[in-house]
């Protein structure tokens, strides 16, 4: 599930960044009641591209973190220790 949010965030950051103007005029349209009279400055493309590369950054981290964790991407709880196996057999 985590991998799967990293993924979903990694898109969005990617689209974000590849393509700002879109995502700030989906936002305005989402946000305000009169989209058309709302112009962004043109700071705003630059921050919304710097905020997509840094999501698509942070969700790469988070990605390779899950795929290099020593218990195999399991959840936590998940995994099942061997000396619990080994009691369960000698019952």
């Amino acid at each position: 599930m985590k991998a799967a949010l990293l993924l979903v965030v990694g898109l969005v950051g990617l689209i974000q960044t590849l393509a700002p103007r879109s995502v700030v005029r989906a936002w305005t349209r989402i946000v305000y009641r009169d989209a058309g009279d709302a112009k962004p400055r043109e700071w705003v493309y630059a921050v919304a591209r710097v905020e997509g590369a840094v999501l698509a950054l942070v969700s790469i981290v988070g990605l390779f973190r899950v795929a290099t964790a020593e218990n195999g991407g399991q959840e936590d709880g998940d995994e099942v220790s061997s000396a619990s196996v080994e009691d369960r057999t000698d019952a």
